[in-house]
């Protein structure tokens, strides 16, 4: 492509360089307004300076892309209502083995929950579980905060759906998502397993001086949760020794305070029957007390002529029948309450399964080689119509900002496109990045990681992907899909590089600095020490294995 002239070459490049700012320094001190706005700037620059028409503005802005993010940010909403995320978390801890198990689980879960419902959202929810289970075992919080984000990185290369960039190379590149998933998965495995190893190399003498001990208070907590919507023995015993107006009291607070909270249906089945049983036991002592009362009072009859006395063993009966009558409300109270509890949580439990019912259709359907954009949009909808409530809370989490931030980034990067730069640059390169030969892929993976860290991945997925792929195609067809899935291999884990590298990292850095009770500030340089030999020693092992 011919360079434009040097007025829109000047100007496309002073658009382009105020949103590379915007987005790699959101909060720079001259203009705080943030990435999303950035992004618009920069979009809103190239027609003011036009170096691109609002025709050709507007036809930058890729649907299909935005329609794939939009469905499956929708898809991890409900995910994550519906606990699977939770569950994931839960792996994490479950029969550990100690400090390197642990960071060995992190990595691998972490990989695999972002090759499916992307990285960004693996680490929002996967950070406080992290940090709580490091915090639990006395351990230190870092190595496994790195092991999250980076093996969320690699982990989400290996699908079209794990995050931004790969979302653009799948659809400009039209490869479908079962040959996109075999071309890249070795190379992810492989990724991932030597991303662990690095880490247990640097963090060993560490991960070896903490010892493995759980937070026993923690634990005790946990098990008066469990028992303390119980009756039992100890706590009824007494309750005979009181009377009438102070049992029915009693009886009626702890009915109240014992209202289910129940988590399973055999648990709660076995309090009901518990209580049943303490209540006929309950029920059988008044019952005989009764009796024994009549009793007396009959022979105090025959006994004596007063009538005070007579008048007060009568009331004997009329207090043990009075307490039969109160058990007995509550235990169908407490029956009925019960039997709402049971039909709520099979109601959760229905609601879970169509959740992930409808994800793995997704997947199926993305295997089979349905278009992409639509079957995330159809399965999000699914979810929408049968939750059968109000939709708005569930779409108010949404990244709205994420898709106005993407449509920015195409305008821009289409009017920087045509200033011809990133041609000439491209031009300069070609001879030294064909990708027949070892040499040219070492070149062109290098290329890919400077971009990657200089401009972002997905800008350098939108300058990049179409010229590298016509190179590709010239020498083959396979040779052109193997470029595309270069790029998204190097682009993705190029992320590990530094802390600002991608998003995921910021995402693990923010919300570990967040966490209540648990912050924990993730520096630039810790993060640099080995992100530096992390992504170069895994992009290099993993392009061999690119099929």
């Amino acid at each position: 492509m011919a360079m434009a002239s040097t007025v829109k070459v000047v100007l496309g490049s002073i658009a382009f360089a105020i949103f590379w700012v915007m987005a790699v320094f959101p909060a720079v001190p001259f203009l705080p307004i943030g990435r999303t706005a950035g992004s618009l700037l920069g979009a809103m620059l190239m027609v003011i300076f036009q170096v691109i028409t609002p025709d050709q503005a507007y036809a930058a802005i890729d649907l299909p892309i935005l329609g794939l993010l939009f469905g499956t940010m929708v898809v991890s909403v409900y995910l994550e209502s519906a606990d699977m995320f939770k569950y994931l978390g839960r792996m994490l801890s479950w029969k550990s083995r100690g400090p390197k198990d642990l960071l060995c689980r992190i990595c691998l879960i972490s990989a695999i929950s972002s090759a499916l419902f992307t990285n960004d959202t693996s680490c929002v929810v996967l950070t406080e579980f992290v940090l709580k289970i490091a915090r639990q075992h006395n351990l230190p919080p870092h190595p496994f905060l790195l092991a999250l984000a980076s093996s969320a990185n690699i982990g989400s290369s290996a699908t079209p759906i794990g995050n931004p960039q790969n979302l653009v190379i799948a659809v400009q590149s039209k490869i479908p998502f079962g040959k996109f998933l075999i071309g890249i998965l070795p190379a992810m495995f492989v990724g991932v397993a030597v991303n662990a190893l690095i880490l247990l190399t640097m963090y060993w003498k560490l991960l070896n001086s903490h010892k493995d001990e759980e937070d026993a208070t923690a634990e005790v907590v946990a098990e008066e949760d469990v028992t303390s919507h119980r009756f039992s023995p100890a706590t009824m015993s007494h309750f005979t020794s009181l009377n009438s107006q102070e049992w029915n009291s009693r009886l009626e607070s702890m009915s109240l305070q014992n209202s289910p909270n129940v988590n399973g249906n055999g648990s709660h089945a076995e309090t009901l029957r518990n209580r049943t049983s303490l209540v006929e036991n309950e029920i059988n002592r008044v019952s005989s007390g009764t009796f024994e009362s009549a009793r007396i009072t009959n022979e105090s009859k025959e006994v004596s002529t007063d009538g005070g006395s007579q008048r007060r063993e009568e009331t004997v009966p009329s207090r043990g029948i009075g307490s039969v009558i109160t058990l007995v409300n509550v235990l169908l109270r407490q029956l009925s309450r019960g039997k709402e509890s049971l039909s709520s949580e099979w109601k959760r439990v229905l609601r879970k399964s169509c959740v992930y019912l409808i994800t793995l259709g997704m997947l199926v359907s993305l295997l089979m080689g349905l278009n992409m954009s639509w079957t995330a949009i159809t399965a999000a909808l699914a979810l929408v119509v049968l939750d059968f409530k109000d939709a708005r809370p569930s779409l108010e989490k949404v990244s709205y900002s994420l898709l106005i931030f993407f449509c920015g980034m195409f305008i821009t990067v289409d009017g920087f496109n045509k200033t011809g730069i990133p041609s000439a640059l491209w031009e300069f390169m070609e001879p030294y990045a064909e990708i027949d030969h070892v040499g040219g892929i070492a070149v062109l993976a290098a290329v890919i990681l400077v971009l990657s860290n200089l401009a972002s991945n997905v800008p350098t997925v939108l300058l990049l992907g179409g010229r590298v792929a016509a190179s590709a195609a010239a020498i083959s067809a396979a040779d052109e899909k193997k470029a595309w899935l270069i790029l998204a291999w190097v682009s993705t884990v190029a992320g590990n590089l530094s802390l600002v590298g991608s998003a995921a990292n910021l995402i693990v850095c923010e919300q570990a600095h967040r966490a209540p009770h648990l912050g924990y500030t993730l520096s630039f340089w810790n993060h640099l020490k080995f992100g530096v030999p992390s992504t170069l020693i895994v992009t290099a092992i993993g392009l061999p294995l690119i099929r």
